[in-house]
C-alpha cells in the first residue's frame, strides 16, 4: 500500500445494515481480501474511495471482525504467549463464514 498519508491511513468498512467502521489501513491489510481490494495498484473502486461495503456482514459481526483485525495486528510479531481471542459461541459460525470470505489465511 503505497499511500499511507493523511486520510489514506484509515479505511471505512460498511456493514450490510449500514454501520460504518473506520479502521487503520494496516489493520484492514490483515485480511487478504481487504488488502487486495484496497491496494492502490488495483483498479477496484474500493481503493479509489477508501471504503469497502460488505453486504453479507452485519454491523454486530463487522464490529467483531474489526476487533480481530486489530488483535491480529497487535500480536503479529509476538511469537510469545498470545492471549486467546474471545468469540461468543452464538457468533462463532458467522465469524467462521466471514473469516473465510475475508481470507482465512490471515484472519
Amino acid at each position: 500500500m503505497a499511500d499511507m498519508s493523511g486520510d489514506r491511513e484509515y479505511v471505512r468498512l460498511v456493514s450490510s445494515d449500514g454501520f460504518e467502521y473506520s479502521i487503520l489501513r494496516s489493520a484492514a491489510a490483515v485480511s487478504g481480501t481487504l488488502r487486495g481490494m484496497l491496494s492502490q495498484s488495483s483498479n477496484f473502486v474500493e481503493a479509489k474511495q477508501n471504503r469497502v461495503v460488505l453486504p453479507n456482514i452485519s454491523g454486530v459481526l463487522l464490529e467483531k471482525v474489526c476487533e480481530y483485525l486489530y488483535y491480529n495486528l497487535k500480536h503479529q510479531n509476538n511469537p510469545g504467549n498470545i492471549p486467546e481471542f474471545d468469540v461468543p459461541p452464538e457468533m462463532a459460525l458467522e465469524l467462521l463464514v466471514a473469516s473465510d470470505f475475508l481470507d482465512g489465511k490471515h484472519c
